[in-house]
């Protein structure tokens, strides 16, 4: 049986753009909803569901801007 050609240790490998767009769909689906929690219900759950809804996305985008800013970039330095 042949072996797989070894990848290069210094370039990932391409991902498929079918397994790129889970996330970002999940985050527009739950920014929906959290909108339109708050558009709707004013108070008790609504309220809360809408406030925990639309901070999610928020913390995520966070995180992943911390991230991409200290992780070294391909042309040198930080990016």
């Amino acid at each position: 049986m042949p072996q797989p050609a070894p990848r290069s240790a210094t370039r990932p490998a391409p991902r498929q753009p079918v397994a790129v767009w889970p996330w970002p769909i999940a985050l527009g689906l739950l920014t929906s909803f959290g909108l339109l929690s708050a558009l709707l219900g004013q108070h008790g759950i609504w309220l809360a569901l809408s406030w925990v809804s639309l901070s999610i996305p928020l913390v995520v985008t966070t995180v992943c801007l911390i991230r991409a800013w200290s992780r070294p970039s391909s042309k040198g330095g930080l990016s």
